[in-house]
């Protein structure tokens, strides 16, 4: 018997460009294509922050950020918060109380001192969970170090390789037939969908199932099979690999010198290895898909396929994902199917949504009373996120955000950098360096940056006010007007003129 509420299955992957999902993309991804038949997908889905652990935070709060606390990778050594901030409240925990059966396989990365189970999930297998163990960080320490210095054997590169004196050689890419023990999590997933009916407390409450795989995270290692469906003749560089970025903050030249050691042709394998990445992320949804299948939930449930944010891959001569604030980063897959309640089914959706809008839909399509809110202390605070209900069961919202907007203080390497952009145009404030203003209808390549010239500052004051404005909204205290940090040419005072 269908569940009077739907069920929710979430397929979210790591560091996916939001392109890989849209047609005549390169990446060969026939589960999907096929998902998009009976779905609604969002073509301008963005991350907030262009790194794991505030990206995904994000998603599972509705909030930006500023608001959930959550700034750098939380299991690194040098962070600087390990966790979310006091009283901030997942949607699972408000779908827990409203009757929900939760389970999760798969990567969290959201906190280090607490997992899904402490936030109302079953936990099947968790990656990148919390690390309770005195000195258990993310990364090299000084043993490491020690033990490289006494190995370390001078600078010869190999095919894909990236020669780092004192931090070790770094292979871009290769051959892994489980790569991140991807398939494991699906496994764990599929028997958690297995389970469902008598071995559950309540059989017939609604369910919901996350699984978080880590491809097609660099680095691109893949099974073979999976690269053998692409033929390196067709594998073209994108248009803006040949920037270089003279026009824009030296951090983005000192980063792109790393990957400048790589050939062009090995720019080239490592594209294929990661479209490769994603057909196999996509072999691996199609198995999770055909368990939904058997277990007869299917026509009860939503499925929504996304990931956390994206990758460079090439763009500029980048790879991986970090401070340049250009759109492969932050452009992110956003497919929802959800048979019986979409509205004309295959449909796209240019307006642009967030990964914060997430929690408000799930909220809203399990009716829960508390939809849109969070328990800060003893108070409620509505979510950042909007409901995308109305673009799935109908037209559309009467009305919808036409800016999206960016937040981050970096990660591993610090750099307060915030961002706003629409159709038209783009504007970065870099604390770090000098800002950059992009024209997006001229150069959707972000290519040329114009900030500096007097005939658009016009459109960095228009812009600098409307990102004042979200950092006003959004509780962003990045506004010390100390002469030595008040560096952006427009202050926090354009919100307000």
């Amino acid at each position: 018997m269908a569940n009077r509420k739907p069920n929710i299955l979430v397929f979210m992957t790591d560091q996916q460009r939001g392109a890989s999902v849209l047609a005549d993309h390169p990446a060969k991804t026939p589960i999907i294509d096929r998902l998009k038949r009976d779905s609604v997908t969002f073509t301008n889905a963005y991350c907030p922050s262009p790194h794991c652990c505030p990206s995904r935070a994000t998603f599972l709060t509705g909030l930006y950020p500023t608001e959930h606390g959550v700034w750098h990778n939380v299991s690194v050594q040098n962070a600087i918060t390990r966790g979310l901030a006091p009283g901030v409240r997942l949607w699972s925990e408000d779908l827990a109380d409203a009757g929900y059966d939760l389970h999760w396989s798969g990567k969290w990365h959201v906190s280090f001192d607490e997992g899904p189970a402490d936030r109302g999930w079953r936990e099947w297998s968790v990656t990148a969970g919390p690390q309770r163990e005195p000195g258990t960080f993310m990364g090299t320490t000084w043993d490491g170090y020690r033990e490289l210095a006494r190995g370390e054997t001078g600078t010869t590169r190999g095919d894909g390789q990236i020669v780092r004196p004192g931090y070790g050689t770094y292979t871009h890419y290769g051959v892994n037939e489980n790569p991140f023990r991807d398939q494991d999590q699906v496994d764990a997933a599929i028997r958690a969908l297995e389970s469902f009916g008598a071995d559950r407390a309540a059989p017939d409450a609604p369910w919901m199932l996350y699984v978080g795989t880590l491809g097609p995270h660099d680095p691109y290692v893949v099974p073979q099979r999976f690269l053998d469906m692409y033929d390196i003749d067709d594998i073209e560089l994108p248009p803006s690999f040949d920037d270089r970025m003279a026009d824009k903050p030296a951090l983005y030249r000192k980063t792109r010198d790393r990957f400048d050691q790589l050939t062009p042709e090995e720019h080239r394998k490592a594209l294929l290895h990661y479209y490769a990445f994603c057909s196999y992320e996509d072999y691996l949804f199609g198995q999770v898909l055909d368990a939904l299948d058997r277990s007869g939930e299917a026509v009860n449930t939503i499925v929504v396929y996304c990931s956390d944010h994206g990758d460079y891959t090439a763009d500029h001569g980048l790879w991986c994902k970090g401070l340049p604030c250009f759109r492969g980063a932050y452009h992110v897959p956003a497919i929802v199917r959800w048979p019986g309640r979409i509205a004309d089914p295959g449909r796209t959706v240019a307006a642009p949504v967030s990964l914060a809008d997430f929690g408000p839909t799930f909220l809203d399509a399990a009716g829960v009373a508390s939809a849109g809110a969070i328990r800060a202390g003893a108070t409620m605070r509505p979510m950042s996120g909007m409901s995308l209900m109305p673009f799935l069961t109908g037209s559309g919202p009467s009305s919808w955000r036409t800016e999206m907007y960016t937040q981050t203080n970096g990660n591993e390497l610090y750099g307060i950098q915030r961002a706003v952009f629409n159709n038209e145009w783009k504007y970065v404030y870099n604390g770090f360096d000098y800002e950059e203003l992009y024209d997006l209808q001229s150069d959707p390549e972000e290519t040329v940056n114009l900030f500096g010239r007097p005939e658009h500052d016009a459109v960095v004051r228009e812009m600098s006010a409307k990102l004042w404005r979200f950092a006003y909204d959004h509780d962003d205290t990045c506004i010390n007007p100390y002469v030595m940090v008040a560096l952006a040419p427009y202050g926090p005072a354009a919100a307000f003129g």
